[in-house]
């Protein structure tokens, strides 16, 4: 088992002890996921990166993981096979040759 399935196995046990599964339907974890960025956003509101609470920024980033590896085994997604398609995915839309040093959206390079 790898430290993806651990965590995810760890994050099961925390909901199941809590009889949460009722709540933990994917329109309802996605729709958590998004609140959590958005709290995550919150952390860097009007300040420098430097000046953020990284304490904030820790807890509102394991949240946000948290549910998006519960939005996963709920469609029963292998995370690490869906980062590598979307990393390939990525490549072809900002190969190198064009996309280096820039912040261009890929249909405008």
């Amino acid at each position: 088992m790898n430290e993806i399935e651990k965590l995810t196995e760890e994050i099961i046990s925390f909901i199941k002890e809590r009889d949460w599964e009722r709540f933990h339907k994917p329109k309802d974890t996605a729709l958590a996921l998004s609140i959590e960025a958005s709290e995550l956003n919150e952390v860097f509101l009007w300040k420098n990166d430097k000046d953020a609470n990284i304490e904030k920024i820790k807890e509102e980033l394991a949240d946000v993981l948290i549910y998006s590896l519960d939005l996963a085994r709920q469609y029963h997604l292998d995370v690490s096979t869906i980062i590598r398609e979307k990393i390939k995915k990525n490549s072809e839309k900002y190969p190198v040759s064009k996309c280096s040093g820039k912040a261009t959206k890929y249909t405008d390079l």
